[in-house]
């Protein structure tokens, strides 16, 4: 199977990030100088990702602007002959042939998955997380994509959390077949530590068969009273002929949908940035001092 589709669920009240999320989407608050979904969006195109579909809701309109050309902009940046910011302002426009789909009702991950169907066709896809931002020398995406064609199955990307912050996650039940790679046995959303099958968490991304819609569209409503997409993934590992794999994946997760991974991110890219780099180790050195 070949995956070249991807979904970016971006359609979360972002109640965490309040006050800033009441009226800019928590994906478009910038790490250094990008969005959040920006870098998203590159590793879906890195991992070989052709159309992507973003599941939004009524005040997310601010991503579609991001991702759409910007004549005034352009036209300001030409006459200045700012020659490298105009490529960079024309090249967000072009990573990706990207669509938009709103979820018209808060109703759940799996409620807004669930809205991707038609963009599906029937194909498998991927879907990633509007606030998780993953860095590694081979894109998580790609890791998962791989694994996944490798064993004609779906593929839920996983690491090892403490105990007790499986609550705040998917836990999984799962047998080893490779060095980081798991069948998936099953699987429960936000377990109390004792309920927890696994330190291993679901984090963010996924490949899955178009089969999940079937399911999706029957399943009743689960934790807080929402369709979860971990709901309709433990029906789909049992299903017959419809195996799934979790890969621990290599790299780093970055939870930009919380004040503190917000931070970490940002203090994080900016150490790895080249231009602000000496700067921010001075800052951050003094700052240390005083306390």
């Amino acid at each position: 199977m070949k995956v070249k589709k991807a979904v970016i669920a971006a359609a979360g009240l972002g109640t965490r990030m309040l006050p800033a999320a009441k009226s800019v989407p928590k994906e478009m608050l910038p790490i250094l100088d990008k969005p959040a979904i920006h870098y998203i969006i590159e590793e879906a195109v890195a991992s070989g990702i052709e159309d992507i579909l973003i599941i939004t809701n009524r005040s997310k309109s601010a991503i579609e602007d991001y991702l759409d050309y910007s004549p005034e902009l352009e036209n300001s940046l030409s006459k200045s002959n700012r020659v490298s910011d105009y490529d960079m302002v024309r090249k967000i426009a072009e990573m990706a042939n990207i669509y938009y789909i709103r979820q018209k009702e808060t109703k759940g991950f799996g409620h807004a998955v669930l809205r991707a169907k038609s963009f599906a066709g029937g194909e498998p896809f991927v879907v990633l997380t509007g606030d998780d931002i993953m860095i590694a020398e081979k894109p998580v995406t790609r890791q998962l994509i791989e694994a996944a064609e490798k064993y004609e199955a779906s593929a839920i990307g996983i690491q090892k959390v403490p105990l007790d912050q499986i609550s705040k996650y998917s836990s999984t039940k799962i047998s080893e077949l490779e060095d980081r790679i798991y069948k998936v046995l099953d699987m429960n959303e936000k377990p109390s530590p004792e309920e927890a099958f696994s330190e291993y968490a679901i984090l963010g991304r996924y490949v899955l068969s178009s089969k999940v819609f079937d399911i999706l569209e029957n399943l009743p409503p689960g934790y807080a009273g929402e369709i979860q997409l971990t709901d309709a993934l433990r029906e789909l590992c049992k299903m017959q002929g419809q195996d799934m794999v979790a890969v621990d994946f290599e790299g780093r997760r970055y939870d930009t949908g919380n004040v503190t991974g917000f931070l970490e991110a940002t203090i994080d890219f900016g150490l790895a940035d080249p231009r602000v780099a000496p700067w921010l180790k001075e800052f951050l050195a003094a700052k240390v001092k005083e306390f």
